[in-house]
């Protein structure tokens, strides 16, 4: 696997039509934390405006089988035309050429937008996993998490 981040010459395209991943900035590992480089994104609508954001995090450790490899975050106004569930489909082409094989999505047992994003982007529930309590978000309060597997090795999936 590439742990390293594409430099800005070279970054790929990351659009399918209906939104397009722009983006705003990256972050090199931090040893010390145990956090991964990660790219981050503005989730962009044809028009130009920004529906959302996201991020993809390069690396594989015990941190990111309990917070995950992406993160997203659709604003309320855009709700409801799954834009989460493209994005994620992008990020995995980007974590393809990474190398990876496979992706760990997180979310919490109760946050059913995040869930149907998740099974609508392709990931498939391995577990309901207690938090360590050495976990930075079991610090902030949270207990559980689901964990989705999104297999990355026969291409791009459709979202519905």
């Amino acid at each position: 696997m590439i742990e390293t981040l594409f430099l800005p010459g070279e970054f790929p395209v990351l659009d399918d039509g209906v939104v397009s991943l722009q983006l705003t900035h990256t972050v090199p590992a931090d040893p010390v934390t145990g956090w991964v480089p990660t790219y981050h994104f503005a989730i962009c609508l044809p028009g130009g405006e920004v529906a959302g954001i996201c991020d993809l995090r390069i690396g594989q450790n015990r941190n990111l089988y309990y917070g995950g490899h992406i993160g997203y975050e659709v604003y309320e106004a855009y709700r409801g035309h799954h834009y989460a569930a493209r994005a994620v489909t992008l990020l995995c082409l980007l974590a393809k050429q990474h190398g990876f094989s496979f992706l760990w999505i997180t979310c919490n047992p109760e946050n059913i937008a995040s869930r149907k994003t998740c099974e609508r982007a392709g990931g498939v529930l391995e577990a309901v996993e207690e938090l360590p309590k050495d976990n930075d978000m079991y610090e902030k309060g949270e207990r559980r998490k689901c964990i989705y597997r999104f297999w990355l090795e026969d291409g791009k999936k459709d979202v519905q």
